[in-house]
């Protein structure tokens, strides 16, 4: 009898559960079509407001530009090419000593982040020599790097990687600072190895600081390329930006910014993919809750 009466409440339970979660989807689908919608007036009214103003010379277009000759400068580009070559070129050079420069970056400030973290006197040896380093001007250290390596794809790749060591290497160095002491005590009265704790307790408690750290860092390395190819380079956007400002065409800088602009996107959009398959544990953000 008792199993007959409570058949109905559990199924009164799990109807309200699906309203409640039928009615949460809702919301969110509602909140994601109020967001791009102002996502796309923010843009109508920025470009529209800077396409009108050029046109009635409020700004000057000659130093300004203005949106349609932008995108006319984009079109000319993928049709018939920049004077460097063609843009697909040009970005997939920049795009591979980004790549390199974030990925060996990233690999080098996990090690010696994690690897200072865990050693106290390593870190007191190495401290004033890395804050010396992080110091220095990365305009000057890519010229250094060019005068090294060359116009060529490895004194962007080392520019690049420099950017990015600094942001991940704080952030790897803090996450192991912040591990939970009781956990690696536990751990240890386990019998986990020295190898053990780094691999299997304190590199995955401080993920959650090394990913924050990519979605920064993957910018910065596309800053180290573009601004290495800046300072000189053979091919790349950098240098179609340079070329673009010898000439005076504000068109061409800001169609090479907006290039930049979809590539930064498409690689966050990639960074957070992969950020929500290796944290999967991590409880959902307060901000979301409340949608």
């Amino acid at each position: 009898m008792n199993a007959l009466n409570n058949a109905p409440r559990e199924d009164a339970r799990e109807e309200t559960g699906n309203a409640e979660l039928a009615r949460a989807s809702a919301q969110w689908r509602r909140h994601r079509i109020v967001v791009n919608l102002l996502r796309a007036l923010v843009t109508i009214v920025i470009l529209g407001g800077w396409e009108f103003a050029s046109r009635t010379n409020i700004i000057d277009p000659f130093f300004f530009g203005q949106p349609s000759d932008v995108a006319a400068q984009i079109w000319t580009w993928v049709v018939k090419g920049t004077a460097q070559g063609p843009l697909w070129e040009q970005i997939a050079v920049t795009l591979e000593e980004t790549v390199l420069g974030f990925l060996i970056g990233v690999v080098f400030g996990i090690i010696f982040g994690v690897a200072l973290g865990r050693n106290q006197f390593l870190a007191d040896v190495f401290s004033p020599y890395i804050k010396a380093a992080n110091s220095i001007p990365r305009v000057v250290l890519g010229s250094i790097f060019i005068i090294w390596l060359g116009l060529g794809l490895p004194s962007k790749v080392a520019l690049a990687v420099v950017l990015v060591f600094f942001v991940v290497f704080f952030n790897a160095f803090q996450g192991v600072r912040e591990v939970d002491r009781n956990l690696i005590a536990n751990a240890r009265i386990l019998g986990a190895s020295s190898r053990q704790l780094s691999t299997e307790v304190i590199l995955p408690s401080a993920l959650t600081w090394i990913i924050a750290s990519l979605h920064t860092s993957f910018g910065f390395a596309l800053v180290g390329a573009i601004v290495g190819e800046y300072l000189g380079a053979v091919q790349g956007i950098g240098l179609m930006i340079a070329t673009a400002q010898g000439t005076f065409n504000p068109n061409g800088v800001f169609a090479a910014m907006f290039i930049l602009a979809v590539v930064a996107l498409i690689a966050e959009s990639l960074v957070t993919f992969i950020e929500n398959r290796l944290i999967t544990w991590r409880p959902q953000p307060v901000s979301d809750m409340a949608f």
